[in-house]
């Protein structure tokens, strides 16, 4: 079933690419590029770490603004007003998401202190940190089509305890960055459709 559910997915973002009119290239070769090399593109040198034990990655599309989607993902301290995993935020460098901002948050038992690596305003955001023993490296990159903005995100874990439980961190983090997409698309469109 999730085989089927992701090449549906694969399928549908790739349409939507194919039917955006955004002429995405990939930058190395100037070719036609796949939809995940389109996406992961965006992000410049952020990038996750490509041989960790556990990697997720979701697409999502959102019917609503790009500018609308980027400040509901880029104001993290109201992140618990419409994430349920997220508790708190405390965001310990005052203004903008930038490189070298640091927020701490709690989600699903974890106490994370993450710090941002790469800013491109309505393009891309990067952030990474340790939570108790395990090191994260969270990337999402925002691709404005006809029908809206393809939300990609991909997140890597390294560390002992993933190292110790694979299987259960993998499923742990498959389950919280397909609830954060789903929240991310419900909060949005709602925002949209109030404005």
């Amino acid at each position: 079933m999730r085989t089927l559910a992701a090449a549906t997915l694969a399928a549908t973002t790739a349409l939507v690419l194919m039917t955006s009119g955004t002429g995405a290239y990939a930058a190395a070769d100037d070719q036609p590029a796949t939809p995940a090399t389109v996406l992961a593109a965006h992000c410049g040198d952020a990038r996750i770490d490509a041989t960790a034990p556990v990697i997720t990655r979701e697409n999502i599309l959102i019917h609503g603004p790009l500018r609308t989607i980027w400040k509901i993902q880029t104001d993290v301290e109201k992140w618990p007003t419409w994430q349920p995993d997220v508790v708190t935020v405390v965001q310990d460098t005052p203004g903008p998401l930038r490189p070298g901002s640091v927020f701490r948050w709690t989600t699903q038992g974890l106490n994370i202190t993450s710090t941002v690596k790469k800013v491109e305003h309505d393009r891309c955001l990067a952030w990474g940190g340790p939570a108790q023993g395990i090191t994260a490296i969270h990337v999402w990159t925002f691709t404005p089509t006809r029908d809206g903005v393809l939300v990609h995100t991909e997140e890597s874990w390294t560390g002992a305890p993933v190292d110790a439980d694979q299987a259960a961190l993998q499923a742990a983090l498959d389950n919280s960055l397909h609830n954060w997409v789903d929240n991310l698309k419900h909060e949005a469109e709602a925002q949209a459709a109030a404005q």
